[in-house]
């Protein structure tokens, strides 16, 4: 405990950029009743940053997904898709299975809403 008596918040930093890491863990280590957690110790509360270009790695899209995966985010239909990527609707159709297995879906929003909270896209 603090000296106040105030319970003491344990952080954790886990994030990608060394520097940003660095800023932010000196600015917080000044603060009264937080610390920053040793390495493999269990934190109160955790900060996480995560470079929003690198795929998480339990995802594995191929690019053609991505490309997909974009254009479904932007309301694009099947046959929209297929314009655009000049590719067959049935080879979109494909695509869009692989993508709902793939990111745990029940259907197309919930497949871009699924990828954005993962970080594989941005809205």
């Amino acid at each position: 405990m603090s000296e106040d008596n105030a319970p003491e918040i344990v952080l954790s930093l886990e994030i990608d950029d060394p520097a940003l890491a660095d800023r932010l863990a000196t600015l917080l280590g000044s603060v009264v009743g937080l610390r920053l957690a040793a390495p493999g110790e269990t934190a109160t509360a955790s900060v996480v940053a995560r470079d929003p270009r690198v795929m998480p790695e339990d995802i594995a899209l191929t690019q053609r997904e991505l490309d997909v995966l974009a254009l479904m985010a932007e309301g694009a239909s099947n046959k929209m898709i297929a314009r655009q990527l000049n590719i067959s609707v049935h080879t979109v159709k494909f695509h869009v299975g692989s993508l709902l297995d793939k990111l745990d879906a029940t259907g197309r929003t919930d497949a871009v809403a699924h990828a954005a909270r993962r970080g594989v896209i941005e809205l």
